[in-house]
């Protein structure tokens, strides 16, 4: 089955968090918190404004996402579950580090 969003909403495959916590306990999935990341499978063709003119979304296929816990609606896609996001459930596009580590700090006071 293909999906096509429609307005300004976008279709997402929900990327699961590890099940690990720091000191080495599985967790079951009735503890885990919900997912908030995602990578674009689909975006719609944008919102109208009051004119008519479409208003380009600020994401595109293939990119990686974080989202409202409690946005969208999920589906599920052959054995894939998705999450169909209105562009403002969007929190932010996760981009990949592009400049330098900034330098170590210096602690202010004395130093041994």
């Amino acid at each position: 089955m293909n999906l096509q969003p429609l307005g300004d909403r976008l279709i997402v495959d929900v990327l699961e968090e590890e099940e690990l916590t720091e000191s080495g306990i599985v967790l079951p999935d009735t503890a885990k918190e919900k997912p908030q990341r995602g990578r674009v499978l689909a975006v719609g063709p944008g919102a109208r404004d009051k004119d008519g003119t479409r208003i380009q979304m600020d994401v595109a296929d293939g990119d990686e996402v974080i989202f409202s816990k409690y946005g969208g609606t999920e589906i599920k896609l052959g054995a894939d579950d998705v999450l169909i996001l209105r562009e403002s459930d969007v929190l932010a596009k996760v981009t990949p580090r592009t400049s330098e580590p900034k330098s170590k700090r210096r602690l202010a006071g004395a130093t041994a």
